[in-house]
């Protein structure tokens, strides 16, 4: 079994928690996910069968932190 957590707390963790929540709940192949607040922190928790599996999750999630952040930034420009 491959673990990883993934730890986001600055100014948008509450943003990436409530835009990547309804991803943890979906079913992915070989691997279970969750997502909390801890203090000011978002934390993914990421269980995979496989390395296959982990880098997929891993993709997946960061592409969604990614793109919040990017809304983020772009919001603070204008």
């Amino acid at each position: 079994m491959y673990r990883a957590t993934l730890r986001m707390d600055w100014s948008s963790a509450k943003a990436v928690a409530e835009s990547i929540g309804p991803e943890s709940g979906r079913e992915l192949p070989r691997t279970r996910s969750s997502i909390r607040m801890d203090g000011d922190a978002a934390v993914v928790d990421i269980e995979a069968t496989d390395a296959s599996a982990m880098r997929a999750a891993l993709n997946s999630y960061l592409e969604c932190v990614i793109v919040v952040q990017k809304v983020e930034h772009i919001a603070k420009v204008r």
